[in-house]
């Protein structure tokens, strides 16, 4: 009985002194969301959460720049394929003005 009782007392310090320290951290919890709200510490986690997103984009540049420049290189073309496919009808001679003013002239000659 004696040991059964000695036991029970060192579970109940046990439980107690855990108690206390959830208690004070909890403490610690409360006041800390006092100083510093949720809504700056959502900011805060975003903010770091871009900032290692970019550092990584700026990692795989440096490692991919040849990529990195026939892709820009590609979106550039692509944006600019109308002046260009224009520009070379020009030089070899598909010049859409051309092309008309020729079936116009045969209808007026028959």
């Amino acid at each position: 009985m004696i040991g059964l009782h000695t036991r029970l007392t060192e579970d109940r310090k046990l439980r107690d002194a855990a108690l206390d320290v959830f208690i004070t951290d909890l403490r610690f919890i409360r006041e800390d969301l006092h100083a510093r709200g949720v809504g700056e510490r959502i900011a805060d986690r975003i903010g770091s959460s871009a900032l290692e997103v970019i550092d990584e984009a700026v990692d795989y540049a440096e490692a991919n720049t040849g990529r990195i420049a026939a892709a820009l290189a590609a979106v550039v073309l692509w944006f600019a394929r109308t002046p260009l496919l224009n520009g070379l009808a020009r030089i070899f001679g598909f010049d859409d003005d051309e092309e008309q003013d020729d079936g116009d002239s045969r209808s007026d000659d028959d």
